[in-house]
Order: structure tokens, then sequence, then C-alpha cells
């Protein structure tokens, strides 16, 4: 069993990164997320790896867009401004149907906003974000091991299905340091037939694209697409769930305001409120099984978040109007306290006790 070590967020994901087999690293520095492409300066050029700080995020994207289409595991990463300037590049690779890793560190928005933690970036990864019908898979850590799990995750799961993968974390998972177990040994990389490297005459050439001219076949090519979202959505979805069984009243949060939401939770159970936790670690696949049978059972649910309301259209749409649904929810880098939690935990029940 490897050791664990103490280590910042953002570092996590880097050296999980490297653990994974990535070798190319394409960004640009923005807070809160500058230490990923620190750590990957230093570690990069003493693995034989590159590490290349672009001229702008729109440089750097095509830069993984080309890398991607190698075959070669390749990842960057911003906060959400940056990320914002990626969106027509990431609209280009998942056209081409290429594998890459794309990390997302959110802070307050809109515009420039602020560099404190915040949730509000959930639309953009995970309707989409950019031009066309497309979708990313979507990773959203709620712990520093997390962080590290799921970027190795991202890496396996895009190149299964030839998608490109977020890893949509906060400005608090990104700064917080805890104990983190790495991998001991790197994958074994698995055959890529569709790849564009040198054929020495072996094979056909391949083409990387995502211009069709021809209308029928750009159809055709987005509803082949969809088939394997699908499959995406039946076997790639992940949760954790938390006291669900006997609960009358579900809370639905995920990164740091589950971990807010889970204290909230144990002292709402200690007043003998029957409530539970539905945390989304897929944000698409969205996990729209468990709050559907959730929604059999209990009263209602409150939607805990670091925006104005975004992932609670989700939950709506999951439980099928069946039961009523809140917002509890701080905006602008601001983080809910448990007490805010139980104070809205509190509401529900007292609202659906009546």
């Amino acid at each position: 069993m490897a050791e664990k070590v103490l280590m910042k967020g953002n570092e996590a994901i880097a050296e999980a990164a490297i653990k994974a087999g990535c070798r190319f690293y394409f960004g640009y520095p923005i807070t809160p997320q500058t230490e990923i492409a620190a750590y990957m300066a230093k570690r990069m050029p003493k693995i034989g790896g590159t590490f290349l700080q672009a001229e702008s995020e729109v440089a750097a994207i095509n830069m993984v867009y080309g890398v991607a289409g190698t075959g070669y595991r390749v990842m960057t990463s911003s906060s959400s401004p940056g990320v914002s300037l990626k969106q027509e590049g990431i609209s280009y690779i998942a056209g081409a149907d290429l594998p890459c890793l794309i990390v997302n560190v959110q802070r307050g928005g809109p515009g420039l906003g602020g560099i404190q933690p915040s949730q509000s970036d959930y639309f953009q990864a995970t309707k989409g974000g950019g031009h066309g019908d497309y979708h990313l898979l979507v990773y959203a850590p709620a712990s520093v091991q997390e962080m590290a799990d799921l970027t190795s995750k991202a890496f396996e799961t895009a190149e299964k299905y030839r998608v490109p993968a977020m890893l949509l974390a906060d400005g608090t998972m990104g700064q917080m340091m805890e104990p983190v177990e790495l991998p001991e040994k790197e994958p074994v990389m698995i055959d890529k037939p569709w790849a564009v490297r040198g054929t020495n005459m072996q094979r056909k050439h391949n083409i990387i694209n995502s211009l069709f001219l021809n209308t029928e076949e750009l159809e055709k090519t987005n509803f082949e697409r969809f088939e394997r979202y699908h499959t995406i959505e039946e076997n790639e979805c992940l949760w954790e769930s938390y006291m669900m069984d006997d609960a009358e009243v579900c809370v639905v949060a995920f990164g740091i305001a589950a971990r807010v939401s889970k204290n909230a939770v144990v002292a709402a159970r200690k007043q003998g409120i029957k409530v539970g936790l539905i945390r989304p670690i897929t944000l698409w696949p969205f996990p729209k099984k468990p709050i559907a049978e959730a929604a059999e059972h209990v009263k209602g649910f409150i939607s805990v978040e670091l925006s104005m309301g975004q992932m609670i259209e989700d939950v709506k749409l999951a439980e099928n109007c069946k039961r009523p649904v809140a917002l509890c929810n701080r905006a602008g880098g601001m983080i809910p306290t448990p007490e805010q939690v139980l104070e809205s935990i509190c509401k529900m029940a007292e609202k659906e006790g009546n």
C-alpha cells in the first residue's frame, strides 16, 4: 500500500495526472489553480514530459487538441474565466471525438468576479459550454483524495468512450491540504487505432477532423455520438448516498457544499429529523436514478450550491415534479455554513410535517 502524503488539492491533481500517464500539459496561470501549472512546470521536464505555458487559454486548448489527436494523454487546467476562453476548442475536441482532461478550479463570477471558491460553472460544464450538440464527462471531487482518484478515472473513462472529460472542482478543493494516497504503478496504455501517428505504411492514414460539409453525414455522426453518450449515462454515473435509507428530506450537494451538508445532516439527525444526502460524483452524467428513487419516499429536496441555483434544475428534472425542491445557497465566493444548511433542513421538515 502506498504511503499517504500531505498535498494541496491542485498538486494532487497534477501528480495524479502524471501517475496516470499524462506527459503533456498546456496551460496558463490563473488563480486559484495556478499551483497545477507550477507543479507541472517542475515535474514534467524531469520525467521526459512536455510542459508549455501557452500565450493564452485559447492557444492552450488548441495544443491539447493537437496532442489528443495523436492518442497521448494530455491535460490543461484553468479557472472559470480561462475555461470560458477554452470553450470553442473544447467543442472542437468533442466534435473530433478525442479524449483529454480539462480541469476547472472554479472561482466566483460572472466576468472576472473574484478569486474565492464557487460552483457557478455548473451550467457551462454540464450543458456543453461551447457550440453544438455535445457532452463532457464531468467529475466533482469532494476531497483531496478524490481530486487524485477522479483525475485517474477521468483519463480512463475519456479514453474508453473517446470524449473529453472535465474535473470540476472549486477554489476550496484546490487550495486545501489533506493526506492523499497516490497509485504506485502507472497504467497500461491501450491501443488507439484512431490516433494520428506515423503508420510506417502498416495501416491506413487517420484524419482527425470535426468538419462535415455533408449535412447527412454530420447528422449521422451526431446521432452515433449521442448513442455513446447514452451508454455513458447507463454505465458511468457515480454518486454517494448517505443516510438515505429512512430519509424524509433529501439534501443534494457536490464538492465542498457536500462536505458542509454532511455535517448538517448529522446535526439534524441528532435533532430527530430524518434527513439524508445524495452527493453527485459525476455531474454529467447526472445521478437521475437515485434522486428519482428518493422522490418515491422523501417529502422534499434541498439543493445546496455555491451559486445562484444551477444544479437545482437537474434535481427538479430528476425528481419529476413529485416533491418540493428548495435552494440553500451562497454566491460570489461565499460558502454555506452547516448551520445555514441545517436551517433549510428544519424548514423543509417543518413544512412537510404540517
